[in-house]
């Protein structure tokens, strides 16, 4: 607003180096509109064009950045010769201030953009006056992403919602299930139906977690036919192995996890598959699978067995193509019982009973992913069968 008023009030003459800095200012508003636009273009694809305002406010966009490039660069100093071209150039700027205003009112669209990115092609419910990351797996599971407040109500879905929701489509009949370990909210959002299992994004949960957590939604979805419930981690990679946990359906294993990887995915956006990760993390629902079964969803006898190799196939090409820049740490409850530079035979390797988590680690610039380290993977010893 103020670089249109000193702009429309200055006369000519006394424009000097205040007239250079208008223009400077200017320029780097036009610039940050047209970016502003092409991000747009990039979040919401060619579905951009299909408003007409947006069409508009992309034409006048580059409009303006190119009236200002012009009367920044040109010499306008004959412009006591053409003084209409002057003001009119000027005034142009005018649709500064609309687009400003136009931004301020578009705070709710913007925020629904970044949250679509954000989600990448998990199904979103778009009904009701709803547009939640929130897929039915079943009429039963509701799968989401971490109810935020804050700054990460920005691009993920606000926990006003997801009450909201929640409360409107199963009042009184739904609980929630909290699988993040790295954070938490008020229980209060959500009238204190909540419970929660530290599963740290990316991995598994313990044997103990996953009968622990079935358990208590058996009984949940036992005590009332109405009975839903909505699960949740951090970032929606840990959870899914979860989502197999919570229901019985009348498949075999990979058919159910392919059924919640479908359910979860929205074909119309991309080819991602939204399903179980992980070899770990499959490794683990095949695990309860067994302890259903075979144990009659009791944990399996303890076994404690001693690492004595590791053999990595198709070493060649990662860092130095021989093994000799990776670490190896080998986790047991949290605590490290083990670590060493990478060999073929460990010598000294550790004795380790129940889950247990090994760490790959290099100094030498490999490529690092989650848990900041090249690769891990999980198993549990009491499902070793032959030693291996």
């Amino acid at each position: 607003i103020g670089l249109v008023i000193a702009d429309l009030s200055l006369t000519a003459d006394g424009r000097g180096n205040v007239g250079a800095t208008l223009e400077a200012i200017s320029l780097v508003i036009s610039f940050f509109f047209l970016i502003d636009v092409l991000l747009r273009i990039y979040v919401e694809g060619l579905e951009y064009f299909s408003s007409k305002l947006n069409v508009v406010d992309a034409f006048i966009v580059i409009i303006t950045l190119t009236v200002t490039m012009f009367y920044t660069f040109s010499d306008l100093s004959g412009g006591t010769h053409i003084p209409r071209l002057v003001t009119f150039l000027r005034s142009l700027r005018i649709v500064i201030l609309v687009r400003i205003f136009r931004l301020a009112s578009q705070k709710q669209q913007l925020e629904k953009a970044t949250r679509r990115m954000v989600s990448e092609n998990k199904r979103r419910y778009q009904k009701d006056g709803f547009d939640l990351d929130l897929t039915y797996v079943t009429d039963r599971v509701i799968a989401m992403s971490f109810p935020s407040s804050g700054k990460q109500a920005l691009y993920r879905n606000p926990i006003r919602e997801v009450a909201r929701f929640l409360d409107t489509k199963h009042p009184d009949h739904y609980k929630v299930y909290n699988l993040c370990s790295e954070k938490g909210y008020d229980p209060k959002f959500f009238h204190y139906r909540v419970e929660r299992v530290m599963i740290d994004d990316h991995n598994v949960p313990s044997l103990e977690d996953m009968l622990r957590y079935t358990a208590s939604v058996r009984e949940w979805m036992a005590a009332d036919s109405h009975n839903v419930i909505a699960i949740h981690c951090k970032g929606g990679k840990g959870s899914r192995p979860m989502l197999y946990f919570s229901v019985s359906p009348p498949f075999v294993l990979q058919d159910s996890l392919d059924y919640f990887g479908e359910r979860r995915t929205d074909k119309s956006m991309s080819s991602k598959f939204q399903g179980v990760e992980t070899p770990s993390q499959s490794r683990y629902v095949g695990y309860y699978e067994m302890m259903k079964n075979k144990y009659s969803r009791q944990l399996p006898p303890p076994k404690s067995l001693k690492i004595k190799s590791f053999r990595i196939h198709s070493v060649a090409g990662v860092g130095k193509g021989n093994g000799s820049d990776l670490k190896v740490q080998i986790i047991v409850k949290k605590e490290r019982v083990f670590q060493c530079i990478l060999v073929i035979s460990l010598l000294e390797g550790p004795v380790v009973c129940g889950d247990v988590k090994v760490m790959f680690e290099s100094s030498s610039g490999l490529p690092k992913g989650y848990e900041d380290c090249p690769f891990y993977f999980w198993f549990n010893t009491s499902f070793i069968e032959n030693n291996r």
